[in-house]
């Protein structure tokens, strides 16, 4: 008995079918992930600015008062001149940029904080809403 053997394999239907389930799903789905992008980058701007916040909490408490701004967060990685008691390094990285590739702002002192240290977003421009929105410490 020989009978017509059928290959086996995907019609062309049966891959387009697949084609579209994936689109929708890629149309529903990936706007969502992309949102949850934008308030991750809050989160790590929020994290990054408290550890530079203790690492200037630690300088502080050996040198006695905040780096200048004109020392600004590079002397929480080398001593600056003139500077006694200095006992750093203070990160064991060198400072990062915010989330968004822009450093971070520092002054001394701050609006209502002994300094300030911040990011201005997405946008790098003061105000703004969501990703844009200033963080940190004023």
């Amino acid at each position: 008995m020989e009978g017509k053997q059928r290959e086996k394999g995907f019609t062309l239907i049966e891959m387009l079918v697949v084609l579209v389930i994936i689109t929708l799903l890629a149309t529903l789905v990936g706007p969502k992930l992309f949102q949850k992008v934008g308030s991750s980058q809050i989160k790590v701007a929020a994290a990054q600015i408290e550890l530079l916040s203790s690492a200037l909490d630690t300088y502080r408490l050996d040198v006695g008062r905040f780096p200048t701004t004109e020392q600004g967060l590079a002397a929480l990685r080398k001593a600056p001149s003139g500077v006694k008691h200095w006992d750093g390094p203070y990160l064991s990285k060198p400072v990062p940029n915010d989330p968004w590739d822009y450093p971070y702002h520092y002054k001394v002192p701050g609006k209502d904080n002994p300094y300030a240290l911040y990011t201005l977003g997405r946008d790098g421009k003061k105000g703004g809403d969501n990703e844009d929105q200033d963080q940190g410490l004023f």
